[in-house]
């Protein structure tokens, strides 16, 4: 690892730019080397990823795992996949039972730059509605359905996915296009890629 990326790491894990809004406390969760060719960027951390430090330690990244095809050995080899939160720390129970939105603060003052330390990145998987909205803009579509449906739009550089959480049990359903045309494609760019 470069040194300037392990001290930007070092500088974001020991962020405390909204430290007055979190119920938990900074814990920033991010994973990066500069060889890294495909980037995951999610949502922010839960609870029990806020606990254990690493992301997708939980139910939805064992479904992510199962999307991409690969195993945790692979998936947490950090020389080939970064994952990078819109929000690093877990941002709080809502009052309908998830988690609050990521923090707003985090992309603005860190994605450019560590994006900028990752000159490998050659796709991007936008896991959820807070990452296509920020990284999609106005390409997206009025729904993260209708971007998702839309993801051969994005190509080469971004995947869009629904968040692999318990609650898309039910989106998975009714979208069952999504199993047949866009997990293919995803398997098949990241063994080209790893």
């Amino acid at each position: 690892m470069s040194d300037g990326l392990a001290e930007l790491l070092d500088e974001i894990r020991a962020c405390q730019i909204c430290r007055a809004e979190l119920p938990l406390g900074p814990r920033p969760v991010v994973r990066a080397q500069a060889s890294a060719r495909l980037m995951i960027i999610g949502q922010a951390p839960g609870t029990r990823v806020h606990e254990s430090g690493v992301p997708w330690d939980d139910k939805s990244g064992d479904r992510l795992r199962e999307w991409l095809d690969v195993d945790k050995q692979t998936f947490y080899d950090d020389g080939r996949i970064a994952i990078m939160p819109m929000g690093f720390c877990y941002p709080g129970r809502a009052a309908n039972g998830g988690d609050n939105p990521p923090r707003p603060e985090c992309a603005p003052a860190w994605h450019g730059k560590l994006l900028a330390a990752l000159p490998n990145i050659e796709l991007t998987l936008l896991v959820g509605g807070y990452a296509q909205a920020h990284y999609l803009g106005k390409r997206r579509q009025r729904t993260m359905t209708a971007t998702v449906e839309a993801w051969k739009d994005y190509l080469p550089e971004s995947i869009p996915t629904p968040h692999p959480s318990w609650r898309t049990t039910a989106w998975l359903k009714k979208n069952p296009w999504f199993d047949a045309e866009v997990l293919p494609e995803l398997r098949r760019r990241v063994v080209s890629l790893l």
